[in-house]
């Protein structure tokens, strides 16, 4: 009788949708930029705010390979600073909103019945206007701030994660292990808690995911539209704005547009990968495209 080998499996074992070259090149630029954010001030970079009138408006060169910009302040300096402002907001306003409208949504899939129409018909009056419209109104409305302009973003960014885990809730707490939990004494919240939600998190975590992209769109556009970051705030959005002013200064605009599409691609890059490796119909197609 013949013995058959045995695979020895690996002790670190790495999921297939990680080692896509997209995965690992999105993975590598977010994680620079977030070493730049936090080492840029041990960098010896010149400070963002100093003003030089004698080099305004100079080309890249070896003394400011991005450029100045009309006041004299080095683009780089800028660029690199900006980083400190979108990432972590960005962060604060995709977590704020996953904790928000997951609430919302789980309460109302759950409960169902006047809950669910009063914050569902709350979500639809958010989603009849377009969101960059809306979100500037409410940052007009409040002044403009990064912090006005997250909180504006805030306010039209929760209906779309309570949609999606609402349709969640609703696909899982008909399921066998749900019902018996509540069979078994278990009250709703806890059920809530317990049963569903750890089943429904990873849609909802790859949702986020593919909304950092999206919510550093927004911030930048709202700190173009002057309702974001106040000057002389390093920020991406108010320094293409600038740019846009000074249109034949084409290093301006370039370099913070650079950033912003670098950070969104990679976020887009992981969150794609992030939902190959935890949809069970994906991952294995994924497995065998990578052998």
């Amino acid at each position: 009788m013949t013995a058959v080998p045995l695979r020895r499996r690996s002790a670190l074992r790495v999921p297939a949708a990680w080692r896509r070259p997209a995965a690992l090149g999105g993975a590598v630029v977010l994680l620079a930029w977030v070493l730049v954010a936090l080492v840029d001030p041990l960098l010896g970079l010149q400070d963002p705010l100093r003003r030089s009138i004698d080099v305004a408006l100079q080309a890249p060169s070896a003394a400011h390979p991005f450029g100045t910009d009309e006041l004299g302040r080095d683009v780089l300096a800028r660029t690199l600073w900006g980083v400190r402002a979108s990432l972590p907001l960005a962060v604060l306003l995709v977590a704020g909103s996953l904790v928000v409208g997951s609430v919302l949504g789980a309460i109302a899939g759950y409960l169902g019945g006047v809950v669910d129409e009063v914050i569902m018909r709350l979500a639809d009056l958010v989603f009849a206007f377009p969101t960059i419209i809306l979100a500037m109104v409410v940052a007009a409305a409040l002044g403009p701030s990064l912090a006005n302009a997250v909180l504006a973003l805030l306010v039209v960014s929760w209906p779309n994660y309570a949609r999606v885990m609402r349709a969640l809730v609703l696909g899982a707490r008909g399921q066998e292990y749900v019902v018996a939990g509540r069979l078994l004494g278990a009250g709703p919240f806890t059920s809530l808690r317990r049963d569903v939600l750890p089943n429904v998190s990873a849609p909802m975590l790859v949702l986020a995911m593919l909304d950092f992209g999206n919510q550093i769109l927004l911030l930048a556009g709202l700190s173009f539209l002057g309702l974001g970051a106040v000057p002389p705030t390093p920020e991406w959005g108010s320094m293409v704005a600038d740019g846009v002013t000074q249109f034949s200064s084409w290093w301006l605009a370039t370099f913070p547009g650079l950033a912003i599409f670098s950070v969104v691609v990679a976020f887009n890059l992981i969150g794609d990968s992030l939902r190959d490796a935890l949809d069970p119909r994906t991952a294995g197609a994924v497995q065998g495209s990578s052998i």
